[in-house]
């Protein structure tokens, strides 16, 4: 979408939208446009985009912007204080090259975004907040100001009056109205409680005590479990060039950093914002959101919740209801990634204090796997003492099998085009998902392999239930068995295949916060899921594959939240749409709620129910029963068994049913 709108590489790019109720008159309106700008010499520089679904698209590329924009590193941000400025239109190309000028004059630039046609632009000047940023403000405040007075605009045209405006609105108003405003706050608030500082008697704006970076604000020192390092940098507010990662003189490497992206804009609680923040949707209680989290974590990190305060009861009380479900990741306009961030506080708060029973068992199930293997009657008698292990009653564990695909697939075709990652949970619990897939690929004409482990070791892991517990060490020891394995297949350049989502993005995400290097990084660019790597063999003209219509002609899908964060629901979509006559039907969805084995503990199951039944059970049980359910989601099967009994599919399994 990005390439069809833009003409070269233009500095800005201005959306003019024309509305009505006649597409004909509409239409001719854009012919206008283009004749004038090539009336004031400058034709060709219109791109026509008359269809809906191409004016959606460019839209959504509209609010990422906003998303792109507030997420730069470094220690100078983007600062919203004079971003609700608006001038009449005709002076708003004047208004911009002044102010322009004005952020030259400081040492920066300004970030430009929004509406033209009403003359508010919102801007935002990079300032280092924790150096001379506070004077730098005033500075340009005082200017635009000035500015704005002069055109006859308005200070706030749009956003509001809050601690940051109020001092520079009073000429708004004049002199009887800002007395009149002070008579009325004083006759209901005479104690002033109630929002102090703003409008009426308001505090100066450069005031550091009222600043996040109050003077002396510093982090502590801390030494990292993952690596923070691309965060740990500094930003040139003229050019927005990063310094080398790890240069940014944070004494947490980073991690602190990376807890101050967060801006407070409050995306994250809305519900409409995608996927998070799922422990909000259920609570409506603030410590269990990613802003809430974010600025626990913030205050942790700079001394300001006192000694240990990482590995404190508050801390992992903000982190309990946590998911990881990285929707933050995706959906938060400075890209938090709390999911991460969970990772490395239950690293510090195991160090301090140790594993529990419970937490050992969820991290070592890749070790017990092939015990588990060898007596799955015993394990699976599990059920009888799950409570007393912290499980809750109400859940069915998953059922160990003897049969693992491991155990059972073919042997290697030679000279692989494609070779198969077999998780933990597919190999162990779910074999015939893997049996699928590769039953899939070999009618799709590809040579398929398995990543085997080297010989006398157990099966690989991607280290997915260690990091869940903090254990990264032995997280890291999992990934670098699987870089090792995987290794000859990328030098190739062989796709890597998964089945599972949480599994196959930690190869794309998590593995390069481990300090794994090279190899890790070209495997987690070689590493596609399933329903991926046949999207984008399709889309390569590749793709042959002779699926035949199955009974069922609807099928409900529901996405696993990381498919959602990593942009994968269009494939997984696509990958459906090759059965013929089959309608898919997306669930609108947050996290199911089971999240790995959260919905499992005891503590955690109405919480993880609470969340399934805010839009996914429902939608489930008013299926029509010969509906497929389809959830690639190990968890999510599990949940929509649970919670609404239904046997929902991978998607793999619905394309070897169509197998012609």
């Amino acid at each position: 979408m990005i390439e069809k709108a833009l003409i070269g590489k233009p500095e800005a790019i201005l959306l003019v939208e024309f509305a009505g109720e006649q597409r004909e008159d509409q239409l001719r309106d854009l012919g206008r446009l283009v004749e004038l700008m090539g009336d004031l010499g400058l034709p060709g520089s219109v791109v026509e985009m008359p269809e809906p679904g191409p004016q959606a698209a460019l839209w959504e590329v509209r609010k990422a912007g906003l998303n792109i924009m507030m997420s730069m590193k470094g220690d100078g941000k983007p600062v919203s204080f004079i971003e609700d400025c608006a001038v009449p239109l005709e002076h708003l190309a004047d208004y911009t090259q002044r102010l322009t000028e004005v952020f030259s004059r400081h040492g920066t630039r300004g970030t430009w975004y929004a509406h033209a046609s009403v003359g508010t632009l919102h801007v935002r000047p990079i300032l280092d907040m924790r150096q001379d940023g506070a004077e730098k403000m005033r500075a340009i405040a005082e200017e635009a100001s000035a500015m704005v007075r002069a055109y006859k605009g308005a200070y706030s045209g749009e956003h509001g009056d809050g601690l940051v405006r109020s001092e520079w609105v009073s000429w708004q108003f004049g002199p009887r109205l800002t007395k009149a405003f002070e008579a009325i706050k004083e006759l209901f608030d005479p104690e002033n409680r109630l929002n102090p500082g703003k409008i009426v008697r308001p505090s100066r704006m450069d005031d550091r005590t009222l600043f996040r970076f109050k003077p002396g604000y510093h982090g502590i020192d801390y030494k990292p479990a993952l690596d923070w390092s691309a965060w740990n940098v500094q930003n040139d507010p003229r050019t927005e060039q990063l310094t080398a990662p790890g240069s940014g003189g944070d004494p947490t490497g980073g991690f602190a950093k990376a807890t101050e992206m967060c801006n407070n804009n409050g995306h994250c609680r809305k519900f409409d914002a995608g996927t998070m923040c799922p422990s909000f949707r259920v609570t409506r209680d603030e410590i269990h959101l990613t802003r809430g989290r974010a600025n626990t974590l913030r205050l942790a990190l700079s001394g300001q919740l006192g000694p240990e305060a990482l590995t404190s009861e508050a801390v992992a009380q903000a982190m309990d209801l946590c998911v990881s479900c990285k929707g933050c990741k995706r959906d938060c306009p400075t890209g938090v990634d709390m999911a991460r961030m969970k990772i490395e506080v239950r690293s510090a708060r195991r160090m301090s204090k140790g594993l529990s029973v419970r937490d050992r068992l969820i991290g070592d199930l890749p070790a017990m796997a092939p015990w588990a293997r060898r007596l799955p009657w015993l394990f699976n008698l599990a059920w009888l003492v799950q409570p007393l292990m912290g499980f809750a009653k109400k859940r069915a564990l998953p059922k160990w099998r003897h049969d693992t695909f491991l155990a059972t697939t073919e042997v290697d075709a030679a000279d692989a085009t494609v070779v198969i990652f077999a998780d933990t949970f597919s190999n162990n619990f779910e074999p015939e998902i893997l049996h699928a897939a590769r039953r899939v690929l070999e009618a799709a004409g590809h040579r398929v392999a398995v990543a085997w482990p080297a010989i006398g070791s157990r099966a690989l892991c991607c280290g997915r239930t260690y990091l869940a517990t903090g254990q990264v060490d032995k997280a890291r020891d999992e990934a670098e068995r699987l870089l090792e394995a995987l290794h000859p297949y990328v030098q190739r350049g062989v796709p890597v295949v998964g089945l599972e989502p949480s599994c196959l993005f930690t190869l794309r995400d998590e593995f390069l916060a481990l300090g794994l290097g090279e190899r890790a990084r070209a495997t987690a660019e070689n590493a596609f899921l399933f329903e991926e790597f046949l999207a984008r063999e399709k889309k390569a003209g590749r793709l042959a594959l002779d699926l035949k219509p199955i009974e069922q002609k609807t099928a409900l899908l529901h996405g696993h939240c990381h498919q959602k964060a990593f942009g994968a629901m269009s494939a997984v979509q696509e990958a459906l749409a090759l059965v013929p006559d089959l309608a898919v039907k997306p669930i609108d969805s947050s996290c199911c709620g089971m999240a790995g084995s959260f919905g499992y503990e005891a503590e955690h199951y109405a919480a993880s129910i609470a969340m399934a039944e805010l839009s996914l059970l429902p939608a489930v049980r008013q299926a029509d029963s010969g509906a497929l359910v389809v959830a690639d989601g190990t968890s999510c099967r599990h949940q929509i068994a649970d919670g609404a009994n239904r046997h929902a599919l991978h998607v793999a399994q619905v394309l070897d049913r169509a197998l012609a």
